[in-house]
Protein backbone atom coordinates (compact mmCIF):
# COMPACT_ATOMS: atom_id res chain seq x y z
CA UNK A 1 0.00 0.00 0.00
CA UNK A 2 1.21 3.51 -0.80
CA UNK A 3 0.63 6.67 1.13
CA UNK A 4 -1.28 9.44 -0.64
CA UNK A 5 1.16 11.95 -2.12
CA UNK A 6 4.16 9.65 -2.08
CA UNK A 7 5.46 7.08 -4.51
CA UNK A 8 6.95 4.92 -1.75
CA UNK A 9 5.33 2.07 0.12
CA UNK A 10 4.10 2.54 3.69
CA UNK A 11 6.75 0.20 5.15
CA UNK A 12 9.52 2.09 3.41
CA UNK A 13 8.03 5.38 4.57
CA UNK A 14 7.95 4.14 8.16
CA UNK A 15 11.57 3.00 7.89
CA UNK A 16 12.47 6.45 6.58
CA UNK A 17 10.91 8.19 9.58
CA UNK A 18 12.66 5.82 11.98
CA UNK A 19 15.99 6.60 10.33
CA UNK A 20 15.17 10.33 10.38
CA UNK A 21 14.99 10.14 14.16
CA UNK A 22 17.69 7.54 14.80
CA UNK A 23 20.48 8.71 12.51
CA UNK A 24 20.80 12.29 13.86
CA UNK A 25 20.78 10.88 17.40
CA UNK A 26 23.48 8.34 16.52
CA UNK A 27 25.52 11.06 14.79
CA UNK A 28 25.34 13.17 17.93
CA UNK A 29 26.53 10.27 20.10
CA UNK A 30 29.37 9.49 17.70
CA UNK A 31 30.57 13.07 17.20
CA UNK A 32 30.28 14.39 20.76
CA UNK A 33 33.52 12.72 22.00
CA UNK A 34 35.30 14.18 18.94
CA UNK A 35 34.17 17.74 19.50
CA UNK A 36 37.71 18.93 20.19
CA UNK A 37 39.25 17.38 17.08
CA UNK A 38 36.56 18.01 14.44
CA UNK A 39 35.25 21.37 13.31
CA UNK A 40 31.65 22.29 12.59
CA UNK A 41 32.04 21.69 8.85
CA UNK A 42 32.82 18.02 9.45
CA UNK A 43 29.88 17.72 11.82
CA UNK A 44 27.58 19.31 9.24
CA UNK A 45 28.67 16.81 6.57
CA UNK A 46 27.91 13.85 8.84
CA UNK A 47 24.42 15.17 9.61
CA UNK A 48 23.89 15.92 5.93
CA UNK A 49 24.73 12.30 5.14
CA UNK A 50 22.11 11.18 7.68
CA UNK A 51 19.51 13.36 5.95
CA UNK A 52 20.38 11.98 2.51
CA UNK A 53 20.03 8.40 3.81
CA UNK A 54 16.62 9.22 5.27
CA UNK A 55 15.61 10.77 1.94
CA UNK A 56 16.78 7.72 -0.04
CA UNK A 57 14.77 5.36 2.16
CA UNK A 58 11.63 7.35 2.98
CA UNK A 59 11.46 10.33 0.65
CA UNK A 60 10.85 13.98 1.38
CA UNK A 61 8.91 13.71 4.65
CA UNK A 62 11.57 11.77 6.60
CA UNK A 63 14.27 13.98 5.07
CA UNK A 64 12.57 17.11 6.43
CA UNK A 65 12.37 15.52 9.89
CA UNK A 66 16.05 14.54 9.71
CA UNK A 67 17.08 18.02 8.55
CA UNK A 68 15.13 19.69 11.34
CA UNK A 69 16.51 17.32 13.97
CA UNK A 70 20.03 17.70 12.60
CA UNK A 71 19.88 21.48 12.66
CA UNK A 72 18.72 21.52 16.29
CA UNK A 73 21.30 18.96 17.43
CA UNK A 74 24.13 20.76 15.62
CA UNK A 75 23.07 24.02 17.23
CA UNK A 76 22.67 22.55 20.71
CA UNK A 77 25.70 20.26 20.92
CA UNK A 78 28.27 21.57 18.42
CA UNK A 79 28.05 25.39 18.20
CA UNK A 80 29.10 27.91 20.81
CA UNK A 81 27.62 28.52 23.29
CA UNK A 82 27.04 24.80 23.84
CA UNK A 83 23.77 23.40 25.17
CA UNK A 84 21.77 26.40 24.05
CA UNK A 85 19.86 27.17 20.87
CA UNK A 86 21.63 30.50 20.38
CA UNK A 87 24.62 31.01 18.04
CA UNK A 88 27.36 33.48 18.92
CA UNK A 89 29.57 33.08 15.82
CA UNK A 90 28.05 34.34 12.52
CA UNK A 91 30.08 31.73 10.64
CA UNK A 92 28.38 28.97 12.59
CA UNK A 93 24.98 30.53 11.89
CA UNK A 94 25.76 30.58 8.17
CA UNK A 95 26.91 26.94 8.33
CA UNK A 96 23.64 25.88 9.98
CA UNK A 97 21.52 27.77 7.44
CA UNK A 98 23.49 26.30 4.54
CA UNK A 99 23.12 22.82 6.08
CA UNK A 100 19.32 23.15 6.19
CA UNK A 101 19.11 24.54 2.63
CA UNK A 102 21.41 21.87 1.17
CA UNK A 103 19.56 19.14 3.08
CA UNK A 104 16.22 20.37 1.69
CA UNK A 105 17.53 20.63 -1.88
CA UNK A 106 19.18 17.21 -1.81
CA UNK A 107 16.11 15.64 -0.21
CA UNK A 108 13.81 17.19 -2.82
CA UNK A 109 16.04 15.92 -5.63
CA UNK A 110 16.16 12.42 -4.17
CA UNK A 111 12.40 12.33 -3.65
CA UNK A 112 11.73 13.60 -7.19
CA UNK A 113 14.06 10.95 -8.60
CA UNK A 114 12.24 8.24 -6.63
CA UNK A 115 8.86 9.45 -7.91
CA UNK A 116 10.03 9.53 -11.53
CA UNK A 117 11.62 6.10 -11.21
CA UNK A 118 8.33 4.77 -9.83
CA UNK A 119 6.37 6.39 -12.67
CA UNK A 120 8.74 4.99 -15.28
CA UNK A 121 8.50 1.54 -13.71
CA UNK A 122 4.72 1.79 -13.76
CA UNK A 123 4.71 2.79 -17.43
CA UNK A 124 7.14 0.00 -18.23
CA UNK A 125 4.87 -2.50 -16.48
CA UNK A 126 1.88 -1.25 -18.48
CA UNK A 127 3.95 -1.52 -21.66
CA UNK A 128 4.95 -5.08 -20.80
CA UNK A 129 1.31 -5.97 -20.12
CA UNK A 130 0.16 -4.51 -23.42
CA UNK A 131 2.97 -6.26 -25.29
CA UNK A 132 2.05 -9.54 -23.65
CA UNK A 133 -1.59 -8.97 -24.52
CA UNK A 134 -0.80 -8.37 -28.17
CA UNK A 135 1.55 -11.35 -28.33
CA UNK A 136 -0.99 -13.62 -26.69
CA UNK A 137 -3.94 -12.61 -28.87
CA UNK A 138 -2.19 -12.85 -32.24
CA UNK A 139 -4.02 -16.05 -33.14
CA UNK A 140 -7.31 -14.89 -31.64
CA UNK A 141 -7.25 -11.69 -33.68
CA UNK A 142 -6.26 -13.32 -36.93
CA UNK A 143 -8.83 -16.13 -36.82
CA UNK A 144 -12.05 -14.03 -36.89
CA UNK A 145 -10.44 -11.50 -39.24
CA UNK A 146 -9.48 -14.24 -41.68
CA UNK A 147 -12.93 -15.85 -41.50
CA UNK A 148 -14.72 -12.52 -42.03
CA UNK A 149 -12.44 -11.54 -44.93
CA UNK A 150 -12.86 -14.92 -46.62
CA UNK A 151 -16.65 -14.69 -46.33
CA UNK A 152 -16.78 -11.12 -47.64
CA UNK A 153 -14.38 -11.93 -50.50
CA UNK A 154 -16.60 -14.83 -51.50
CA UNK A 155 -19.70 -12.63 -51.41
CA UNK A 156 -17.98 -10.03 -53.61
CA UNK A 157 -16.70 -12.54 -56.12
CA UNK A 158 -18.26 -12.08 -59.56
CA UNK A 159 -17.11 -15.54 -60.67
CA UNK A 160 -19.30 -17.43 -58.20
CA UNK A 161 -23.02 -17.97 -58.62
CA UNK A 162 -24.20 -18.09 -54.99
CA UNK A 163 -27.70 -19.15 -54.04
CA UNK A 164 -29.59 -17.36 -51.28
CA UNK A 165 -28.77 -20.03 -48.69
CA UNK A 166 -25.04 -19.69 -49.40
CA UNK A 167 -25.22 -15.92 -49.03
CA UNK A 168 -27.06 -16.21 -45.72
CA UNK A 169 -24.44 -18.64 -44.42
CA UNK A 170 -21.57 -16.38 -45.47
CA UNK A 171 -23.24 -13.34 -43.91
CA UNK A 172 -23.79 -15.31 -40.68
CA UNK A 173 -20.10 -16.31 -40.68
CA UNK A 174 -19.09 -12.68 -41.13
CA UNK A 175 -21.42 -11.55 -38.37
CA UNK A 176 -20.17 -14.19 -35.91
CA UNK A 177 -16.53 -13.45 -36.73
CA UNK A 178 -16.98 -9.70 -36.21
CA UNK A 179 -18.86 -10.30 -32.93
CA UNK A 180 -15.99 -12.48 -31.74
CA UNK A 181 -13.47 -9.83 -32.76
CA UNK A 182 -15.48 -7.09 -31.04
CA UNK A 183 -15.67 -9.07 -27.80
CA UNK A 184 -11.95 -9.75 -27.82
CA UNK A 185 -11.08 -6.11 -28.44
CA UNK A 186 -13.44 -4.97 -25.67
CA UNK A 187 -11.77 -7.38 -23.24
CA UNK A 188 -8.33 -6.16 -24.26
CA UNK A 189 -9.27 -2.50 -23.85
CA UNK A 190 -10.90 -3.11 -20.48
CA UNK A 191 -7.94 -5.13 -19.22
CA UNK A 192 -5.59 -2.36 -20.36
CA UNK A 193 -7.68 0.26 -18.54
CA UNK A 194 -7.76 -1.84 -15.39
CA UNK A 195 -3.99 -2.29 -15.51
CA UNK A 196 -3.56 1.48 -15.94
CA UNK A 197 -6.07 2.32 -13.18
CA UNK A 198 -8.15 4.30 -15.68
CA UNK A 199 -11.39 2.34 -15.74
CA UNK A 200 -14.32 4.76 -15.38
CA UNK A 201 -16.71 3.41 -12.74
CA UNK A 202 -19.90 4.99 -11.46
CA UNK A 203 -21.62 3.10 -8.66
CA UNK A 204 -25.34 3.36 -8.06
CA UNK A 205 -28.14 1.19 -6.83
CA UNK A 206 -29.30 -1.06 -9.67
CA UNK A 207 -31.80 -3.90 -10.01
CA UNK A 208 -29.91 -7.17 -10.17
CA UNK A 209 -32.86 -8.73 -11.98
CA UNK A 210 -32.51 -6.22 -14.83
CA UNK A 211 -28.74 -6.67 -15.11
CA UNK A 212 -29.06 -10.46 -15.12
CA UNK A 213 -31.72 -10.18 -17.82
CA UNK A 214 -29.43 -8.10 -20.04
CA UNK A 215 -26.54 -10.51 -19.42
CA UNK A 216 -28.71 -13.46 -20.50
CA UNK A 217 -29.77 -11.54 -23.61
CA UNK A 218 -26.10 -11.00 -24.39
CA UNK A 219 -25.53 -14.76 -24.40
CA UNK A 220 -28.02 -15.23 -27.22
CA UNK A 221 -29.88 -18.54 -27.65
CA UNK A 222 -27.57 -20.36 -25.22
CA UNK A 223 -29.10 -18.36 -22.34
CA UNK A 224 -32.04 -20.79 -22.44
CA UNK A 225 -29.64 -23.41 -21.04
CA UNK A 226 -29.07 -21.47 -17.79
CA UNK A 227 -31.23 -22.15 -14.72
CA UNK A 228 -31.88 -18.84 -12.97
CA UNK A 229 -33.13 -18.40 -9.40
CA UNK A 230 -33.08 -14.74 -8.35
CA UNK A 231 -35.09 -15.30 -5.18
CA UNK A 232 -36.47 -12.07 -3.74
CA UNK A 233 -35.85 -8.82 -5.60
CA UNK A 234 -32.28 -7.75 -4.89
CA UNK A 235 -30.76 -4.35 -5.51
CA UNK A 236 -26.96 -4.05 -5.58
CA UNK A 237 -24.47 -1.21 -5.59
CA UNK A 238 -22.74 -1.46 -8.96
CA UNK A 239 -22.03 0.05 -12.33
CA UNK A 240 -24.69 -1.75 -14.42
CA UNK A 241 -22.61 -1.95 -17.60
CA UNK A 242 -19.56 -3.40 -15.85
CA UNK A 243 -21.64 -5.82 -13.78
CA UNK A 244 -23.30 -7.05 -16.97
CA UNK A 245 -19.84 -7.74 -18.45
CA UNK A 246 -18.88 -9.74 -15.37
CA UNK A 247 -22.06 -11.85 -15.48
CA UNK A 248 -21.76 -12.49 -19.23
CA UNK A 249 -18.19 -13.73 -18.77
CA UNK A 250 -19.10 -15.96 -15.81
CA UNK A 251 -22.17 -17.43 -17.50
CA UNK A 252 -20.35 -18.01 -20.79
CA UNK A 253 -17.60 -19.79 -18.88
CA UNK A 254 -20.14 -21.97 -17.04
CA UNK A 255 -21.87 -22.85 -20.33
CA UNK A 256 -18.55 -23.79 -21.90
CA UNK A 257 -17.71 -26.36 -19.22
CA UNK A 258 -21.09 -27.77 -18.18
CA UNK A 259 -22.11 -31.05 -19.89
CA UNK A 260 -25.29 -30.97 -22.02
CA UNK A 261 -27.31 -32.97 -19.51
CA UNK A 262 -26.44 -30.72 -16.52
CA UNK A 263 -27.18 -27.08 -17.18
CA UNK A 264 -25.35 -24.29 -15.30
CA UNK A 265 -27.23 -22.22 -12.77
CA UNK A 266 -27.29 -18.67 -11.41
CA UNK A 267 -28.58 -18.19 -7.87
CA UNK A 268 -28.87 -15.10 -5.68
CA UNK A 269 -28.78 -14.79 -1.90
CA UNK A 270 -29.17 -11.54 0.01
CA UNK A 271 -27.99 -10.70 3.51
CA UNK A 272 -28.35 -7.46 5.43
CA UNK A 273 -25.42 -5.74 3.74
CA UNK A 274 -24.45 -8.03 0.88
CA UNK A 275 -25.79 -9.76 -2.21
CA UNK A 276 -24.15 -13.06 -3.15
CA UNK A 277 -24.45 -14.29 -6.74
CA UNK A 278 -23.36 -17.86 -7.49
CA UNK A 279 -22.71 -19.03 -11.05
CA UNK A 280 -22.62 -22.83 -10.88
CA UNK A 281 -21.24 -25.22 -13.48
CA UNK A 282 -21.10 -29.02 -13.37
CA UNK A 283 -18.00 -29.46 -15.48
CA UNK A 284 -14.72 -31.20 -14.60
CA UNK A 285 -13.85 -28.57 -12.00
CA UNK A 286 -10.40 -27.31 -11.03
CA UNK A 287 -8.21 -28.44 -8.09
CA UNK A 288 -8.36 -26.01 -5.19
CA UNK A 289 -4.63 -25.30 -5.39
CA UNK A 290 -5.14 -23.95 -8.93
CA UNK A 291 -8.15 -21.71 -8.22
CA UNK A 292 -6.15 -18.49 -8.18
CA UNK A 293 -4.44 -19.35 -11.46
CA UNK A 294 -7.71 -19.08 -13.39
CA UNK A 295 -7.75 -15.34 -12.64
CA UNK A 296 -4.37 -14.74 -14.29
CA UNK A 297 -4.46 -13.37 -17.85
CA UNK A 298 -3.71 -15.87 -20.62
CA UNK A 299 -4.54 -18.87 -18.40
CA UNK A 300 -6.62 -21.61 -20.00
CA UNK A 301 -6.22 -24.52 -17.60
CA UNK A 302 -6.31 -27.81 -19.41
CA UNK A 303 -6.05 -26.25 -22.88
CA UNK A 304 -3.20 -27.03 -25.23
CA UNK A 305 -4.01 -24.62 -28.05
CA UNK A 306 -5.51 -21.21 -28.75
CA UNK A 307 -8.92 -22.36 -29.97
CA UNK A 308 -10.72 -21.43 -26.77
CA UNK A 309 -9.71 -17.79 -26.55
CA UNK A 310 -6.96 -15.82 -24.95
CA UNK A 311 -7.99 -16.50 -21.35
CA UNK A 312 -8.94 -12.97 -20.29
CA UNK A 313 -12.53 -13.60 -19.21
CA UNK A 314 -12.02 -14.50 -15.56
CA UNK A 315 -9.06 -12.14 -15.10
CA UNK A 316 -11.19 -9.29 -16.42
CA UNK A 317 -14.19 -10.39 -14.36
CA UNK A 318 -12.24 -10.26 -11.12
CA UNK A 319 -10.70 -6.90 -12.02
CA UNK A 320 -14.12 -5.40 -12.83
CA UNK A 321 -15.63 -6.91 -9.67
CA UNK A 322 -12.94 -5.37 -7.49
CA UNK A 323 -13.46 -2.05 -9.27
CA UNK A 324 -17.11 -2.34 -8.17
CA UNK A 325 -16.00 -2.85 -4.56
CA UNK A 326 -16.92 -6.53 -4.56
CA UNK A 327 -15.08 -9.84 -4.65
CA UNK A 328 -15.01 -12.88 -6.92
CA UNK A 329 -13.88 -16.22 -5.53
CA UNK A 330 -14.27 -19.82 -6.71
CA UNK A 331 -15.61 -22.67 -4.64
CA UNK A 332 -16.28 -26.33 -5.36
CA UNK A 333 -19.71 -27.29 -6.65
CA UNK A 334 -21.00 -29.95 -4.21
CA UNK A 335 -22.08 -32.32 -7.00
CA UNK A 336 -18.93 -31.72 -9.04
CA UNK A 337 -17.76 -28.70 -10.97
CA UNK A 338 -16.84 -25.13 -10.09
CA UNK A 339 -18.92 -22.31 -8.64
CA UNK A 340 -17.95 -18.66 -9.02
CA UNK A 341 -19.10 -16.63 -6.00
CA UNK A 342 -19.67 -12.94 -6.72
CA UNK A 343 -20.18 -10.76 -3.64
CA UNK A 344 -21.47 -7.19 -3.98
CA UNK A 345 -22.68 -4.54 -1.55
CA UNK A 346 -26.43 -4.38 -1.16
CA UNK A 347 -27.89 -1.34 -2.86
CA UNK A 348 -28.98 1.84 -1.09
CA UNK A 349 -31.92 3.48 -2.91
CA UNK A 350 -31.03 6.83 -4.49
CA UNK A 351 -27.28 6.54 -3.99
CA UNK A 352 -24.94 7.41 -6.88
CA UNK A 353 -21.23 7.97 -6.47
CA UNK A 354 -17.91 7.37 -8.26
CA UNK A 355 -15.75 4.49 -7.13
CA UNK A 356 -12.95 5.84 -4.86
CA UNK A 357 -9.40 5.41 -6.07
CA UNK A 358 -10.18 5.21 -9.79
CA UNK A 359 -9.70 7.99 -12.29
CA UNK A 360 -12.94 8.73 -14.14
CA UNK A 361 -12.66 9.63 -17.79
CA UNK A 362 -14.97 11.54 -20.00
CA UNK A 363 -17.32 9.40 -22.03
CA UNK A 364 -15.28 9.97 -25.19
CA UNK A 365 -12.08 8.83 -23.52
CA UNK A 366 -13.65 5.75 -22.02
CA UNK A 367 -15.19 4.58 -25.27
Amino acid sequence: MKERGTSLGSRRLLAGYLLAVALPALATLALSPLRGSLNLSSDVLVFLLATVVAALVGGLGPALVSAAAGAMLLNYFFTEPLHTLSVSDPNNAVALVVFVLVALLVSSAVDLAARRTNEVAGLAEIDRTRTALLAAVGHDLRTPLAAAKAAVSTLRSVDLDLVAADRRELLATTDESLDSLTGLIENLLDMSRLQAGAMAVRLRTVSLEEVVGRALDGLGPSSALVAVDLGADSDVEADPGLLERVLVNLLANALRFSPPDRVPALTVERTAHEVVVRVVDHGPGIPADQWEQVFLPFQRLGDTDNTTGVGLGLALSRGLTEALGGSLRPEETPSGGLTMVLRLRAGVPGETRPQPGLRERAAGDAS
